[in-house]
């Protein structure tokens, strides 16, 4: 149990840094970005009462 409590500052500071490339931290900042851009969808449909295409004219 004592090895997972070993976590320093650094390490939770590199997993959040700004990385370009397949690394960790792109896969991490990519699904943050996902899960931003679905709920801004769902939102969009549940106040316009309409699609996403249809909100922003596309169908």
């Amino acid at each position: 149990m004592s090895a997972n409590t070993n976590l320093t500052s650094s390490s939770l500071k590199d997993r959040n840094a700004w990385l370009w490339g397949f690394t960790p931290q792109s896969e991490i900042w990519n699904g943050r970005l996902a899960m931003i851009g679905f709920l801004s969808v769902i939102l969009i449909e549940v106040f316009s009462s309409q699609g996403f295409l249809h909100f922003w004219n596309l169908l």
